[in-house]
């Protein structure tokens, strides 16, 4: 009968020929319909088993991802904090540095102890940053005040009152600063 029906298809018009796929086609699809909707209770069991199984694997990867980093930031803020408490220290020993005195032994005591403080910041990954002639950067410095100068450029630092730190991208003190206006 199939050939049949294949020469009847090739006999009839165009317009004919059009229709006729058009009802094969859900008749076709009909039966296997229910057989994709058909599945067995162990399947089923079996898929929701599985699926629990990647999602407890993907938290727990989450997890895994998200303690790295925070050992890595507290890690980070802790080191950040060492440094902040040192600071007073570099701040005396620059004072020490700028006083006039007479007495070269002191002077010459107190330079090495800042080459060696500067030693330790730069192993710890410390900048220092706030030269006078730097541009203003309000991401790094904190301008206390303003000076209205024609001899200097505009947001030029005049003056550097505290250096600024930082490690890597962190700020642990900003400069503070006059600028020119």
């Amino acid at each position: 009968m199939a050939k049949k029906e294949k020469e009847e298809v090739k006999k009839q018009t165009p317009e004919e020929t059009p229709q006729e796929p058009v009802e094969e086609t859900p008749k076709e699809k009909t039966p296997e319909e229910p057989k994709q909707k058909e599945i067995s209770p162990w399947e089923e069991k079996y898929n929701s088993e599985h699926d629990a199984r990647l999602r407890l694997a993907a938290e727990y990867d989450n997890f895994r991802k998200r303690t790295t980093k925070e050992k890595e930031q507290s890690y980070g803020n802790g080191k950040a904090d060492a440094v902040t408490k040192m600071l007073p220290i570099y701040d005396n020993l620059e004072r020490a540095l700028n006083q006039p005195t007479e007495d070269a032994a002191y002077k010459k005591g107190v330079e090495l102890t800042m080459t060696e403080l500067l030693k330790i910041l730069n192993g710890l990954g410390v900048e220092v940053f706030g030269e006078v002639g730097d541009t203003f950067d309000p991401n790094l410095h904190n301008a206390v005040m303003h000076l209205d100068s024609e001899e200097h450029d505009e947001n030029v630092i005049t003056q550097v009152f505290q250096k600024g730190f930082k490690m890597g991208d962190k700020i642990v003190r900003f400069a503070m600063v006059q600028v020119a206006n």
